[in-house]
């Protein structure tokens, strides 16, 4: 997914300016300025996905090809649903793609997520007692890729920040390691921040290949990047047979 220029380098470009409203947070009209001014945000609307955050895992998977036709995928914090169009639509879980094989996607969130044609959608704490017993349930056996885009609510605190999504990152890995299938994929948002080498090494014991990159639709000023895990080796449990 390619978005055109909007830099500002070589062309003059036109630029929303949003005024202060009386009770409004200056934050808040900065937030809103940056969103009408977001090219990732604009290509969301015009080719219906439910967010920007869509083209970071088209980004992903058009560098990394984890998304196959037949793989069966789940993803995790999977509100509102942007991740999951992409996947429905490259795992062929809808048969559209004649000749291919057909995948599934399921989703698990808090919050619900409004239906979406070929991804079945749970609202599901997976860090609950029982939930990868429950996933395994609904996949009906393993998965091929697990996905996180998951991110813990802001404090305010960036250290206090980092060290809350890194811990969300790695449960999301251990859930991983019990779901993957042999050679399968994880892919996750992360925080630069200097808590990631314990997970580094983690991921480099149980996948023969984890790179680290930010996608161009991830905004510049932030600090996320994310983890693409590959090739994983199998069940911890089965390590030592």
């Amino acid at each position: 997914m390619k978005i055109k220029n909007t830099s500002g380098r070589g062309q003059r470009e036109l630029k929303v300016k949003v005024k202060t409203a009386r009770g409004r947070k200056l934050s808040s009209t900065r937030w809103l300025e940056r969103q009408l001014n977001d090219p990732y945000v604009l290509a969301a609307r015009r080719d219906g996905y439910r967010g920007r955050a869509a083209y970071k895992l088209i980004e992903l998977d058009d560098k990394y090809r984890f998304l196959l036709p037949g793989a069966r995928v789940v993803d995790l914090g999977c509100a509102p649903g942007g991740w999951l169009q992409v996947a429905v639509t490259r795992v062929n879980a809808l048969g559209e793609k004649q000749g291919k094989r057909v995948g599934s996607v399921l989703g698990v969130d808090l919050q619900e997520v409004e239906p979406l044609p070929g991804a079945e959608a749970h609202v599901l704490d997976f860090l609950d007692e029982g939930a990868e017993e429950q996933v395994k349930a609904w996949l009906g056996g393993k998965a091929d890729v697990v996905l996180s885009d998951m991110a813990a609510a802001s404090s305010g605190h960036k250290q206090t920040d980092h060290l809350r999504i890194m811990s969300l990152c790695e449960a999301a890995a251990h859930f991983a390691f019990d779901v993957l299938d042999e050679g399968g994929t994880f892919v996750a948002k992360v925080l630069a921040g200097g808590a990631e080498g314990d997970l580094q090494h983690l991921l480099k014991q149980h996948f023969r290949k984890v790179a680290n990159v930010k996608p161009p639709a991830s905004r510049a000023d932030s600090s996320e990047k994310y983890v693409v895990a590959q090739g994983f080796r199998g069940h911890p449990e089965s390590d030592a047979e």
